[in-house]
Order: C-alpha cells, then structure tokens, then sequence
C-alpha cells in the first residue's frame, strides 16, 4: 500500500490591498481630482476663507486648506512687496489680498502660526461625508 502524500497547505499571502496600505512619506491629499482642479479648489477655498472668516467643507478639504490660509496670513505678517506679489499670485481676490495685508499684522501679530481652527460638525446628509468648517482664529 503506497502512502499518499499530501501537499503542503497553501501559504496565505500576508501583503495588505492598496486600500490598506499607509501613506507614509505622501506629501499631501490628492481629493480626488488631477492637479490643476485640485490647485483652483485650494486657491478658492483660501479665498472664502479669507473672506468671510469661516466656511463649511468637508472635514478631508478643511484640513488641505489650511495649510494654505495659514501661509497666506504669514505673507500677510511679512508685508514686504514680495510677500503681496505671492499672496496675489494664490489668492484670487486684488481687494482681498489689501484687506488680508492691513488686517493680519494687528490681528495676528503676537500669534506664532496656527491662525486656522478645523472643528468638526455632522456628516454630510446626502453621502455621509464628514463635515469640518474651518475657521480664522
């Protein structure tokens, strides 16, 4: 009688999908959309912002823009011509980027950075997206 033998049992692959997988050393969200659509919602988001002190986005944006309103009050701070020509350059509001530079040294000068706030709200009532409104400080 010959013995049988059997196969050792498959090895299950121990590698995680790409939706699993962690971001390490990505520069930045990409929101889904290619880079010149990505460039003109950042630059209009930092507008509204700007302007109206606070808007309602979703929580994954709120947390993009924020790096960019923070900049452009930097630039506010600074208020060197070179500073104005790069605010001008982002923003897309001539009036604004005056205001932004007459207001920021006054309102933001003993502050060190973090001049935004994200807080978050109720998902989104339509797809459940998480909501954020960012704020100026």
């Amino acid at each position: 009688m010959a013995t049988l033998q059997q196969a050792p049992p498959t090895t299950i692959s121990r590698t995680k999908s790409n939706l699993d997988m962690m971001r390490h050393r990505k520069g930045f969200k990409k929101l889904g959309k290619p880079a010149d659509q990505r460039k003109a919602l950042l630059r209009a988001l930092t507008t509204e912002v700007i302007r109206h002190g606070r808007i309602k986005t979703t929580l994954v944006r709120a947390r993009a823009v924020r790096k960019h309103v923070d900049h452009m009050i930097t630039l506010g701070k600074r208020g060197d011509l070179h500073a104005r020509r790069q605010a001008m350059s982002w923003v897309y509001d001539k009036n604004l980027v005056h205001a932004l530079f007459d207001a920021a040294p006054e309102r933001y000068g003993d502050r060190n950075g973090g001049y935004t706030r994200v807080l978050r709200t109720v998902p989104r009532q339509g797809d459940n997206a998480k909501m954020a409104v960012i704020e100026l400080v």
